[in-house]
């Protein structure tokens, strides 16, 4: 314990051991002590030697406290102790590190070598580095400091945590990837949010941050353990943007989890996340007094708002945002937050480019901006304020920047917008007792300021940016420039100024606008050729041998004079494609042209300008290019290119190959129409053969129920069959009166029975009826189709046949509906006597007369069922021959067809071998006619006839011998 007391403050008489020499016998007693309490001494004393002599606690103590890591678990003190250590020898804070740079001589004693901080702050992330990347070599480590992490001690937990966040601030690619694969492992640190302990939890949001950077994948994991719930409940209770530092972590951690990442984006956006956003954006009246604090954090939610409908993004998930930040009241709140008074500048920037972003693209979001007016006297559109503020050169560089960019996201894809904008420079539309965003348009682009003169010419593009109808409108634009001289139009004003040689900004401003305006217009084209001095001017412009500050200003003049040529309609005699093309070559020269053009790719702020719309540039005089004007440069480059090296016969044969494309595309049209209403039959017939197939199975159906219902007559009649045969042994047996009464039901029962028969019987007929029409109709067909052979008449012989049974089976079914009614008619008068015969049984000599009647009616009975019994057999018998003559109708339908399929293949070679024979006579005809031409004797068909006759009689005359 003496060693102790010496290291930690007890002063010892004799020579004093070197830090070096102290921290080895420390570590020997770390390796060596089989106490806990030495242990736990040993690293208490080599913590309060770390900041010091950080790089001799590095080389010999790492291995010995990663121990006592692993060993000591049960320890809470010891491995808080351990955690500090290896955390102080990580570090590279400042205010840490002061004295671990100074290095030690080979005797252990202190050199005062004083070097610049810069330097020392160097060595220091060296150090860390190196002491990292000898800790992180086995993953295994940064798996055990996961592991303490569970500890709910704060004394383990909370230098854990810092341990950790020092390790992905040094090595943050190779931890991230550790901590990737460890089972639970990113699980565990989100459970650090959720600890009571505010320190922890604070510090958590910071190891989360490192965590989060530049990996994707931890990114989606973090973003599902439901880090959003955790870190907006965490802002709310902080007090919002009204909050301290760690609402401005929570924003930061936020941002990590958003940005570049898709994924998280649209689950943030499906969990309902932005409508919580909202509540931030709630500024009071009282606007006066913004801490430091609020106007970062309200920064970083704008910062967010932007990440969600980012340009960059795809274009479906920014429209889906849009759509519900303006649902929820968010972009209705921003632009409350964009006409408040006392915003200060830079969050007001911010506000107006995040406005910018929401309402890019979205016409519901444009029509909104449109429509809201600043708190004036009079009211006055929102989209006027801010150009007021972009023309005004008092304004800071970066509000007018925002501004512009505002104005561009207003007009991008918003046609609408565009005309409302034009519509103000019109002379039918000008109010003068208003300022409207026309006159500030035109203000700023013929003011002194050449920032204004720059950004009004782009604002002016955008509002003709992809639409015809506008570039058109704008040609009657006309201006007044001074008291008793016409009015010029609005183009030759811009053309006036660009010839007057002023700043290049202005100039640059100037060509944008015009090359956007005559850009695939060719009436705009034509207005700009119409005045003489502008060819010239160009020319003179591109043949100059100018500085590298006129270059850009070159290379504009070559494009316009390229969209002139390709866009010319050959309107104006003196400036066609060939005569400009002709001016080109004689006056610059059509390589020179080419180079002149290829100064605006070339130029270094040309690349800046083309990554992303928004207008970002680190001074005034840097703001040359716009994004847009970039995309029509980068379309238009190759394609001058080509026009001007063109001849007047390759022009010719690319104007006839276009008609002759149009002509392949109007023959092309025509087919997928025809293809179209095709396809709208077939998908009539396919509805029809479903109609079918449907009337087909209720048919079926009703065919089906129709089968029960005869079988149910059919057992019907077999139980009436039994129950006669009972009344017969009853009579037999001389209960009379019990069977006259059965039998009379029975009786009632037959005559229902024979009514049904006579039902079916009904419906049998006609259906023969139909049948009999049908085969009239065949017979009349088959008797037209078969006029010329055997097999026709064989046909009809079978359906003469056919019919004779028919007409049979008709009678045979007339005999039986007539038997059934005598049958009933009997059945009746029998049941009748037998009532009468039951009222008068008191008469003894009577008795006799009914009995004899009972006994016939009983005979008549047993017929009544015998021929009830044929009828039924008959019925069925007629059944199997309707369905053979069903059957044979079918047949004899195809049979026709086959026969009426050869009579047309018949005529079709009989009218071929007439042809064959009026050919062969006509070739005939004309050889008898060139042997007559050439002398020969030719016997005509008549005389051939003639011979063919007399040689006949010959023969005949010789039999007869």
């Amino acid at each position: 314990m003496n060693f102790f007391r010496e290291v930690m403050g007890g002063q010892a008489a004799g020579p004093q051991p070197s830090g070096a020499e102290t921290i080895r016998k420390l570590c020997d007693r770390v390796a060596s002590s089989t106490l806990l309490e030495d242990r736990r001494d040993a690293v208490r004393a080599l913590k309060s030697l770390s900041k010091k002599y950080r790089v001799e606690v590095g080389t010999q103590a790492m291995h010995h406290l990663i121990n006592i890591l692993q060993t000591d678990r049960s320890d809470s003190e010891i491995l808080g102790y351990a955690l500090d250590t290896l955390y102080n020898i990580l570090c590279n804070d400042e205010e840490e590190e002061q004295d671990a740079v100074t290095p030690i001589s080979a005797s252990g004693k202190h050199k005062n070598v004083s070097m610049p901080d810069e330097t020392a702050q160097k060595q220091s992330d060296d150090l860390g580095a190196q002491f990292t990347d000898q800790f992180v070599q086995d993953p295994e480590h940064v798996t055990l400091l996961l592991s303490l992490l569970e500890e709910f001690d704060f004394h383990v937990r909370w230098p854990g945590v810092k341990l950790l966040t020092t390790l992905l601030k040094n090595q943050g690619v190779q931890v991230q990837g550790i901590i990737l694969v460890s089972p639970m492992g990113v699980s565990r640190l989100m459970d650090l949010l959720a600890d009571s302990r505010e320190v922890i939890r604070n510090d958590g949001l910071l190891l989360l941050q490192q965590l989060t950077k530049s990996n994707a994948a931890i990114q989606k994991i973090v973003a599902f353990e439901n880090a959003f719930e955790r870190l907006l409940d965490i802002i709310t209770e902080e007090g919002s943007s009204d909050g301290g530092i760690v609402v401005e972590d929570c924003l930061l951690l936020l941002l990590n989890l958003l940005k570049n990442n898709s994924s998280n984006q649209n689950f943030f956006k499906e969990g309902s996340y932005i409508q919580r956003m909202k509540p931030w954006f709630e500024i009071g009246d009282d606007n006066s007094g913004w801490s430091a604090q609020k106007v970062t954090n309200l920064h970083l939610m704008l910062q967010l708002v932007r990440v969600m409908v980012s340009p960059v993004n795809s274009p479906g998930a920014t429209a889906s945002c849009q759509k519900s930040m303006y649902q929820c009241g968010l972009l209705q709140q921003l632009c409350t937050i964009l006409m408040a008074t006392g915003v200060p500048a830079d969050i007001l920037t911010e506000t107006i480019n995040t406005v910018s972003e929401v309402i890019r693209g979205s016409q519901v979001n444009q029509d909104y901006f449109a429509s809201v007016n600043a708190p004036s006297n009079p009211p006055r559109p929102a989209i006027v304020v801010l150009l007021m503020s972009m023309v005004n050169e008092r304004q800071p560089f970066v509000l007018r920047c925002a501004v512009l960019y505002c104005f561009q996201c207003f007009l991008y894809k918003n046609q609408k917008g565009q005309g409302e904008i034009v519509a103000t420079l019109l002379p039918s539309t000008i109010d003068a007792n208003s300022i409207s965003a026309g006159q500030l348009l035109c203000g700023g682009l013929f003011s002194v300021d050449s920032l204004s003169n720059w950004c009004a010419a782009v604002a002016l593009a955008h509002s003709l940016q992809d639409n015809l109808t506008q570039k058109e409108q704008l040609l009657r634009v006309q201006l007044a420039t001074s008291l008793g001289k016409p009015p010029v139009s609005l183009l030759q004003q811009c053309t006036n100024i660009l010839s007057q040689g002023s700043k290049v900004q202005t100039r640059v401003g100037l060509l944008m606008l015009l090359c956007t305006w005559i850009n695939n217009c060719p009436i705009a084209v034509t207005h700009f050729l119409h005045n003489q001095e502008n060819v010239p001017f160009l020319t003179a412009q591109i043949s100059e041998n100018l500085g590298e500050d006129e270059r850009l200003v070159q290379g504009l003049c070559a494009l316009l004079l390229g969209i002139c040529i390709y866009y010319n309609d050959n309107s104006l005699e003196n400036n066609t494609k060939e005569k400009l093309k002709q001016l080109i070559e004689k006056r610059i020269g059509k390589e020179n042209f080419v180079e002149k053009l290829g100064f605006i790719t070339k130029h270094e702020l040309y690349s800046r300008a083309a990554q992303k719309p928004q207008p970002v540039f680190p001074s005034p005089e840097q703001m040359l290019f716009d994004h847009e004007f970039t995309k029509l440069v980068k379309e238009l480059e190759g394609v001058i290119t080509k026009a001007v090296h063109k001849s007047n016969e390759e022009e010719k044969k690319e104007e006839e190959v276009k008609k002759t494309l149009e002509q392949h595309d109007n023959i092309v049209t025509q087919y997928k129409e025809l293809i179209r209403e095709q396809d709208a039959q077939i998908q009539e017939l396919k509805e029809q053969v479903v109609s079918t197939s449907s009337q087909n199975e209720q048919m079926q159906t009703t065919v089906t129920q129709q089968l029960s219902q005869i079988q149910q007559h059919k057992d019907q009649y077999n139980i009436l069959k039994l129950k006669l045969g009972k009344e017969s042994q009853l009579n037999s047996q001389g209960e009379g009166s019990q069977v006259n009464g059965l039998q009379t039901e029975e009786l009632t029962q037959l005559r229902e029975e024979v009514e049904e028969l006579r039902k079916q019987h009904s419906l049998l007929q006609t259906q023969l009826g139909d049948k009999d029409t049908l085969i009239t109709s065949l017979k009349s067909e088959t008797a037209e189709s078969s006029a010329g052979g055997s097999d026709n008449t064989e046909l009809l012989m079978e359906l003469e046949g056919l019919r004779s049974r028919v007409q049979s089976q008709l009678a045979e079914i007339n005999q039986m509906k007539t038997e059934r009614q005598e049958l009933l008619r009997r059945a009746e008068a029998g049941s009748s006597d037998a009532v009468s015969s039951i009222d008068g049984s008191i008469d003894g000599a009577k008795m006799a007369e009914v009995e004899s009647r009972l006994a016939a009616q009983t005979t008549e009975t047993e017929r009544l069922k015998e021929e009830a019994k044929s009828l039924s057999a008959s019925r069925a018998e007629l059944d199997q021959q309707l369905a053979s003559a069903t059957s044979t109708v079918a047949i004899l339908q195809t049979e026709k067809a086959k026969l009426q399929t050869e009579v047309q293949d018949s005529k079709k070679e009989q009218d071929d071998l007439l042809m064959l024979l009026a050919d062969q006579d006509q070739k005939i005809h004309s050889l008898k006619q060139k042997l007559k031409d050439l002398g020969e004797t030719v016997d005509d068909e008549d005389d051939l006839d003639g011979r063919d006759q007399t040689d006949d009689d010959y023969e005949e005359d010789e039999d007869e011998d």
